[in-house]
């Protein structure tokens, strides 16, 4: 068997089917998958339909970025008064530890209804001077 030198492909540019024949041979997904012809213009009616994801960017995630799992003091203020999270009451403050509850940061948005003793790993200043305008406390953990 002949080694070819130049791939076929090389040769070929310009020529639009390639010397495939028919316009519409060797363009389809064959058994390995691959590229998908058409979507934009005779399969449209299924893309809208089945394919809405199909065009735009999908998947990457910046490698860099840390998520954090946050709450507000809107958040924790109707939390402590619907009783999905149980606080500790002593001389008259709610204490709370958001780092048990999964929490790792507290943001300022929202009221405080009532003095808080808040445990928490971070805070923004906002939550912080919120929650000691209301009479609590923000402890705030050490990182390890």
């Amino acid at each position: 068997m002949a080694v070819r030198r130049q791939k076929k492909t090389r040769k070929m540019r310009g020529h639009r089917t390639m010397s495939w024949g028919a316009k519409t041979q060797h363009r389809d997904r064959g058994k390995e998958g691959g590229r998908q012809v058409g979507m934009h213009k005779h399969k449209w009616s299924w893309l809208v339909k089945y394919g809405k994801d199909w065009y735009g960017k999908h998947g990457f995630v910046n490698p860099t970025s840390e998520e954090k799992t946050i709450i507000t003091l809107r958040q924790l203020n109707e939390m402590i008064t619907n009783g999905k999270i149980q606080v500790e009451m002593k001389d008259g403050k709610a204490y709370v530890d958001l780092t048990k509850l999964g929490y790792e940061k507290l943001l300022g948005g929202g009221k405080v209804s009532m003095p808080l003793v808040v445990r928490v790993a971070e805070a923004t200043e906002l939550a912080k001077s919120k929650i000691e305008k209301a009479g609590g406390q923000l402890v705030l953990e050490q990182k390890e």
